[in-house]
């Protein structure tokens, strides 16, 4: 069990199903997993009330929301506690001083200062859709403190300074409980989740390419399962610098490396495919194929070493022979199955080296290992984030009429929480199943709430009696937080609870108060589930579509030349789309192995488009043409002949510059074949 904030990914069990290979939870028995999230919820429990003795202490109005930002921020490891608290103050900071500016402007106009605050949290929605790190949380919370401190203060703009002051210090005093406490009580260090991780890829990629050589099938997702691996290491990766470890892995080498496991994905793509296609396969090809696949399946990491040096030589002497020789466009392609072997057996060579120099937290720069790095490239879809942006705008702003035209006295907080709702939930396909998890788990802390309220806090007078009776509650729903399918249930408890048990410096039990905060929390999350299922869900079908439209248009793009990046851009761009579109596809219409076939077709297609771009070769006219063709042809079969011919024509090529042309135009010629072999297997 580890809950890592690396960004929302719906379906956690269908994406545990395709990414099966490898262990992203570091749970060994079920019973560890329950013994970590009891750990998680003792520590959160001591920071919370760390957190509500200070705000006590030293006279705050509302201690009660020190306690909330400790369950907002706290998780599972230093690293991702420390840095969700800096973005939670940062985001903070900005949210509040955005509403000190806005609501004493307009509040003479409350239909254009909710424009104006409702304005905001869309803005800011917008752009936490766009960073698409954990960074994008400070931008969730300058939106949703607007809506906290803005729409409450509209009802008493004068003090709306002091509020802002107030809640930022509470804010603040949370979080440095949160950091203390994570920190220094049994802290979990990110960075091992890392390297474990880490270990475990390789040796998944390994075997992938493993399986490839020995000709195993593989399931729907094939080689596009690293997509998956090699985002959740990113995710890990961005909370690092904030883990004080002693051997933090350096990041020139989690870059490298993620370098090379993107680019070993493509290298298994273009084996797997060409393997079957080449009819008669000589005793030398076939030995060296049989000495790749029993160094990649060895599991003695010191024998491997040993012998990987001397398996490189023979590949890459047996690839320059084949070169040499290449008469035909069958003698290409064997060329090319050599060339891509050896490249896979030097980049499973470099991520091992890269893995020893992480967990050594020994610097590898990207001179040591021979070229620049370029590190995860994130898919930002403009038009999507407007579009669920521009939802949340019409929800929030809805029901701010409702409630300025109702007069309802509680309309203000409800509207507070509906624009919680909009950008804490506003990143997720389906949002309305999520608030659905939070509203059952705020039914439960309501009822706990009135308990407290008016049976046990009556009978407290002690804050060490206080302690005791609160740690029931809290305890068991910390441990249902640090549990994924769980979470937003227990931030419903967690968050409800101090709030409708007004934890103060004084007891001030209100019924009737207490049941409007309930029925506003109600009637905001239940207008939220309606209204976000009408104007911010995103079905599968469409989001994949998208996805694949967008694949087109650069390859358009990268034809005409106006694709702004390089190979190694595009390879890390369209990992970052699969990795989108694998958890989507379950709820998806379409056939899996369809969409999937197609994005690797893509990402083959442009590469292959932009390293023919790049080749300085007197036979331009030919690439014109191939790639003139490619943009304007339908069926892919008379552009695979013509590919053919042209090879045939070329080869044998006279010089290194000529045999990577046309090992270019057999990389296209193969990818054209997938895609076809697809199309057919579909129908």
């Amino acid at each position: 069990m580890n809950k890592i904030d690396f960004g929302h990914f719906p379906c956690l069990r269908t994406l545990h199903a395709v990414y099966r290979r490898i262990s992203l939870l570091q749970t060994p028995t079920a019973l560890l997993s329950d013994a970590n999230a009891l750990l998680y919820s003792a520590r959160s429990f001591a920071a919370a009330m760390l957190a509500y003795y200070i705000a006590l202490s030293i006279g705050l109005e509302s201690p009660s929301w020190a306690i909330i930002t400790v369950y907002i921020v706290s998780q599972t490891s230093v690293g991702a506690s420390l840095s969700r608290g800096l973005y939670r103050l940062v985001g903070t900071l900005v949210g509040a001083g955005a509403t000190v500016f806005i609501v004493p402007a307009f509040v003479n106009m409350p239909i254009f200062c909710s424009v104006m605050l409702s304005g905001w949290i869309a803005f800011c929605l917008y752009l936490s859709l766009l960073e698409r790190t954990p960074r994008a949380y400070a931008f969730v919370l300058a939106g949703y403190t607007a809506s906290l401190i803005g729409f409450p203060a509209v009802v008493d703009p004068g003090a709306i300074f002091h509020i802002a002051i107030i809640r930022v210090q509470e804010i603040m005093i949370g979080i440095f409980c949160a950091a203390l406490i994570h920190r220094y009580i049994l802290p979990t260090r990110i960075s091992g989740l890392f390297n474990s991780t880490l270990s475990q890829t390789l040796r998944s990629a390994r075997q992938g390419i493993a399986d490839t050589l020995a000709g195993k099938p593989d399931g729907v997702a094939g080689p596009l399962h690293l997509a998956l691996a090699l985002q959740f290491l990113q995710g890990i990766s961005h909370h690092i610098p904030y883990d004080f470890a002693l051997s933090v892995p350096v990041r020139q080498a989690r870059k490298a490396i993620h370098d090379r496991l993107a680019r070993l994905l493509i290298v298994n793509c273009e084996l797997r495919d060409r393997l079957p296609m080449i009819e008669t396969m000589s005793a030398d090809l076939q030995i060296l194929l049989d000495d790749a696949l029993s160094w990649f399946v060895c599991e003695d990491k010191a024998e491997r070493k040993s012998t990987a040096e001397a398996l490189k030589k023979r590949s890459e002497q047996f690839a320059q022979l084949c070169a040499a020789r290449a008469m035909t466009f069958e003698d290409a392609l064997r060329a090319s199955v050599v060339r891509y072997l050896t490249e896979a057996i030097i980049l499973m060579q470099q991520c091992e080296r890269l893995s020893d120099a992480i967990y050594l937290a020994k610097p590898a720069s990207a001179q040591t290992e021979g070229r620049a790095v370029k590190g995860y490239v994130f898919h930002r879809d403009p038009y999507t984030a407007a579009r669920t942006a521009l939802g949340a705008f019409v929800i929030i702003l809805s029901g701010c009429l409702m409630w300025i035209y109702s007069a309802w006295s509680e309309g203000d907080t409800a509207v507070s929480i509906l624009g919680v709702c909009c950008t804490l939930f506003g990143s997720f396909d389906t949002p309305s199943p999520h608030i659905v998890k939070y509203i059952i788990g705020s039914v439960w802390g309501v009822l706990l709430s009135l308990v407290y309220s008016f049976a046990v806090l009556p009978q407290v007078s002690d804050f060490t009696v206080l302690v005791a009776v609160l740690a029931p509650a809290y305890l068991l729903a910390g441990s249902l937080q640090a549990r994924p399918p769980t979470t937003f249930m227990a931030m419903g408890i967690t968050l409800t609870l101090p709030i409708l048990s007004e934890l103060g410096a004084h007891y001030r039990g209100d019924f009737v108060v207490a049941v409007n905060t309930a029925i506003a929390l109600f009637t905001a999350t239940g207008f939220a589930v309606i209204s976000m299922s009408l104007l911010q869900t995103v079905q599968a079908d469409a989001a994949i579509n998208r996805l694949l439209k967008l694949c087109q248009r650069d390859i358009r793009r990268s034809v005409n030349g106006k694709f702004n990046g390089d190979e190694m851009h595009w390879t890390h761009l369209m990992i970052d789309r699969a990795a989108l579109l694998l958890p989507r596809l379950p709820r998806s219409g379409k056939s899996s192995a369809l969409a999937l076939n197609a994005l690797l077709h893509y990402l083959r297609i442009g590469l292959a488009v932009m390293h023919l771009r790049r080749c300085d070769t007197p036979a331009g006219r030919e690439i014109n043409e191939v790639l003139y063709l490619l943009t304007r042809m339908t069926s892919t079969g008379c552009l695979q002949a013509r590919i053919a011919s042209i090879i045939d024509l070329r080869v044998p090529a006279p010089d290194e510059q000529s045999r990577q042309w046309v090992d270019r135009l057999v990389d296209l010629h193969c990818a054209l074949r997938e895609q076809k072999k697809a199309l057919a297997d579909d129908e």
